[in-house]
């Protein structure tokens, strides 16, 4: 008897709580304001930032919630393919040959591009590609409305907001109209998805109309491109990597962590782990055909894009440049391969 009694106080105990955390959960919710509150939240913290109130009349007249967006930040696909699987999905042949050809139409501005921030033009289209299917799928949503959904979410609200009031700055100088700008769910924008921050820190006007047009001007989406790599350190006498064969008994902790959490500490994995070329021929390593490493003096990162039975590449310098874009040896490796296969064999 006492045994029930114990059974029963413990359950009353468990639903008491149980009670006490649902009626907290409903009360925090019922203290959400609703979307149309926060907008004006919003609003006004952005008076204070200095935004004028015909701005963010006009930048927020039409504002709306995308339930979509939210849906797809909270479930993103996992993981569940191998980068031989991966790659002939995200490089197949028929965007080779787009890649190529439209290398080829657009030659003379991106060899100006090229040299003028010193960045291969094939990496640039490689990114075109890669990004937008070269300008054709840039997200048809409303920039404003969805970096104002995801913040209103709350999930990651300070990046979100940081994103809504750098893209109120890029509408305050001009560069776009409000019915124009639009992005991604996650509020990346143009041909290059952009976010906004990135807009500000690395967008230029490549042909001096006083715009910075990422959206339809392809001389400020290449010139764009090309200064985001040449700020994070690109170095043009320099490819991205090359997929390398390890003999048998190779140390594969000689390689960067698969996980390190960060890109700082991915940057910092980096340091402790690159060698020379030289120092990696001694230790065995090889091209993928079996003949010697180049007899240059660079040094290079092995990384796993998999694991250790997976494939193996050594990544130079500009290989952080691009992990910078996107921290994905899938993303880094799509762009090298498709940049390998527009210069192979050259376009003529």
């Amino acid at each position: 008897m006492k045994k029930f009694v114990r059974s029963c106080l413990h359950l009353v105990a468990c639903l008491s709580v149980f009670s006490m955390t649902s009626v907290q959960a409903a009360q925090e919710n019922s203290d959400k304001p609703s979307f149309e509150q926060y907008i004006e939240q919003i609003k006004q913290e952005a008076l204070s930032k200095g935004f004028s109130q015909q701005l963010l009349d006009s930048s927020f007249a039409k504002v709306k919630y995308h339930k979509r967006a939210v849906v797809a930040d909270r479930n993103q696909p996992e993981k569940v393919e191998t980068l031989d699987t991966y790659l002939p999905k995200r490089v197949p042949k028929w965007k080779v040959n787009r890649a190529r050809k439209l290398y080829k139409q657009h030659r003379q501005l991106l060899t100006e591009v090229g040299e003028k921030y010193g960045v291969q033009p094939r990496f640039i289209v490689a990114l075109w590609g890669l990004e937008t299917n070269f300008g054709k799928i840039m997200g048809n949503y409303n920039v404003v409305s969805a970096l104002s959904t995801l913040a209103y979410e709350g999930r990651r609200e300070a990046f979100f907001k940081k994103q809504l009031f750098a893209a109120l700055t890029i509408l305050d100088q001009g560069h776009i109209q409000i019915d124009q700008m639009k992005g991604s769910w996650a509020g990346a924008m143009g041909q290059n998805q952009f976010m906004p921050t990135s807009f500000l820190s690395y967008a230029v006007d490549g042909d001096g109309d006083g715009k910075k047009d990422i959206w339809g001007n392809q001389a400020d989406v290449f010139a764009s491109m090309a200064n985001y790599l040449k700020s994070e350190g690109w170095n043009d006498d320099l490819t991205w990597g090359r997929q390398v064969k390890l003999p048998a008994d190779f140390d594969t902790d000689l390689a960067i962590p698969k996980n390190t959490g960060s890109r700082k500490n991915w940057l910092k994995a980096w340091a402790n782990t690159e060698k020379t070329l030289a120092q990696w021929q001694a230790l065995g390593v090889r091209r993928t055909d079996g003949s010697n490493l180049p007899q240059v003096d660079i040094k290079a990162a092995l990384v796993f894009p998999d694991d250790a039975n997976g494939r193996a590449y050594l990544a130079y310098d500009n290989y952080k440049s691009l992990m910078h874009w996107n921290l994905s040896y899938y993303f880094v490796s799509s762009v090298g391969h498709l940049s390998d296969q527009i210069k192979y064999p050259p376009v003529r």
